[in-house]
């Protein structure tokens, strides 16, 4: 709440994603806000385990990795997303470098699938831990999103590295960085005949 209340991730009406939806807390407050309970917006939630039952919302089984992912999304949606949000973790495992790679594979992970999903001016927010490997995906949402920001919540423990990184306005995106695929059609950086 406190992060929608500072960057309005949750606008009425809206088409939201939350990855990572278990226990359910974000969805929760998409479907509250966005008016979907009330036929007024449209939350999904993917996780790749069962998640409780939030009235107003979809709720899928899958891995973002998936294929199939985001056309189940966009099915479920029934058109691109406003905002996708993810509260994706992996276990910890109590070393902090690993740990902080981790987090920075789950969260190229849901840039990948934002950048399937969203519409132009979408919003993406994402957790991440930051270190030494996190500036470089920061970088990279940076050129996708016309705003970009980091937050730490209160609610988030003083010694924890975790942020939130918000990222608003999305620019139309480069098709064949989606994904994170190179070498297609718009990427400046093959040579072509």
């Amino acid at each position: 709440m406190e992060l929608d209340d500072r960057f309005g991730l949750l606008a009425r009406r809206a088409r939201i994603v939350d990855l990572g939806a278990a226990p359910g807390g974000w969805t929760q407050v998409a479907v509250e806000r966005t008016g979907a309970a009330r036929g007024e917006g449209c939350v999904v939630a993917l996780d790749l385990g069962e998640v409780e039952p939030v009235p107003g919302a979809a709720i899928l089984i899958g891995d973002v990795h998936a294929l199939d992912a985001p056309g189940r999304v966009l099915a479920a949606l029934g058109g691109p997303a406003d905002a996708v949000l993810s509260d994706m973790a992996a276990p910890a495992t109590g070393h902090a470098a690993t740990d902080g790679l981790r987090a920075v594979a789950l969260g190229e992970a849901a840039l990948a699938f934002a950048l399937r999903v969203l519409a132009p001016g979408g919003t993406f927010a994402f957790k991440l831990l930051m270190g030494p490997s996190s500036e470089e995906l920061v970088a990279h949402v940076k050129r996708h999103f016309g705003t970009v920001k980091q937050a730490r919540p209160k609610a988030s423990r003083k010694e924890s590295k975790e942020v939130y990184v918000i990222a608003l306005d999305l620019r139309r995106p480069n098709l064949s960085q989606v994904g994170g695929q190179d070498g297609g059609p718009n990427d400046s950086r093959v040579k072509r005949p």
